[in-house]
């Protein structure tokens, strides 16, 4: 099957980017280099296409109990404007995918979903939907293309380049700002650790949005080569690798938005059991003493050089110079301050457990 490609893609051509297939996609992964892009995202302000990514809307008078149903996040009686992640988890408490949801208005939410999952997604949001007569579901990842302005300068290259008041938006909110045209979704979450925003709108629009943030020379173009740096370097999981439907948001150490004292969800039952009687594996950050870097895949290993998880992610911290990495391990060995060894080349290189979030981050609160 061919890779889809995104509204932007001739642009990304264009600006002689490295194109890879992502999700489907035919995505770029860096234009420049990987490091200038990051260090434009921790220092300035960056752009990212994230088309690829999907959008499902939920209506009706159902729509509220609906999304509590698949949803580990409490939305009830959420304010409209508001911003949830959390996931969505089979009965066993593997994790279908995990998502942004969007509260559109009382009986309306909009549903941010992975590329690679648009299409599993929608078959199993679709099959739960069909114990709720009243609610209505569309996949409109088709329709809207997606930008997202990120770093220290990102408020004001959104209100002074793109004309989009967006200073008043707190952290995990939202707004609709109507165009002539169309209406544009605004948001305030941020995938890179730093401040950021996220446009939804039209083909036309997001075209026109990037050509003008490229002609200002005030938002650099980055590639999903510095987003995963990025979001590795805070502790921020991608789905496949720290999340997937063998790893449970317990594992992953994101308990915090799996909400037990709401009513029942689907998977509710077995991480329920997860919280109260622990977990055979869990994710940890390693620092490893060398610059060797641990990739994905590769052995995570106990004092005695007996195998007990592997890394998921792992870089040389661009902004620390530290070589890190997430790994999923036995939990017998998760404590911070563990000593353990990674493979790299046939050799052992030692580590140490510490916390995954590896730089700290910089949301506007």
């Amino acid at each position: 099957m061919s890779e889809k490609r995104t509204c932007l893609y001739d642009r990304h051509v264009a600006m002689g980017a490295k194109m890879v297939p992502f999700g489907g996609f035919e995505m770029p992964i860096q234009y420049t280099n990987i490091t200038d892009e990051h260090q434009a995202v921790r220092n300035a302000c960056g752009v990212f296409d994230v088309s690829h990514m999907g959008e499902v809307l939920v209506t009706g008078k159902q729509a509220e109990a609906f999304v509590q149903h698949i949803f580990t996040n409490d939305v009830a009686g959420a304010p409209v404007g508001k911003i949830f992640y959390g996931m969505m988890l089979r009965p066993s408490g593997g994790t279908v995918d995990d998502l942004l949801v969007y509260k559109m208005g009382d009986e309306c939410f909009f549903l941010v979903i992975n590329a690679a999952n648009i299409d599993k997604d929608y078959a199993w949001i679709t099959e739960q939907a069909t114990q709720f007569p009243e609610v209505v579901t569309e996949n409109q990842s088709d329709i809207y293309g997606q930008i997202a302005v990120q770093g220290p300068e990102a408020e004001a290259v959104v209100e002074e380049v793109l004309g989009l008041a967006c200073k008043e938006l707190e952290f995990y909110t939202f707004k609709t700002i109507a165009l002539p045209e169309e209406t544009l979704i605004v948001s305030r979450t941020g995938y890179t650790g730093e401040d950021g925003f996220e446009i939804y709108g039209s083909h036309a629009y997001i075209c026109a949005a990037w050509d003008k943030l490229q002609e200002s020379g005030r938002a650099k173009a980055c590639g999903l080569g510095c987003r995963d740096t990025l979001r590795f370097e805070v502790g921020l999981p991608l789905y496949g690798d720290e999340l997937s439907e063998e790893i449970s948001p317990i594992m992953a150490g994101l308990g915090m938005f799996v909400k037990l004292d709401k009513a029942d969800f689907i998977g509710k039952e077995a991480v329920a059991a997860q919280k109260a009687n622990g977990v055979s594996r869990k994710l940890i950050g390693i620092e490893l003493e060398a610059r060797a870097i641990p990739r994905h895949g590769y052995e995570v290993v106990d004092a005695e050089g007996n195998t007990i998880g592997e890394v998921t992610t792992g870089y040389c911290s661009i902004s620390t110079g530290k070589s890190v990495c997430m790994a999923l391990v036995d939990a017998a060995h998760a404590a911070l301050g563990t000593a353990v060894g990674i493979k790299i080349h046939r050799k052992v290189q030692p580590g140490t457990v510490v916390k995954k979030r590896f730089y700290q981050k910089h949301y506007k609160k």
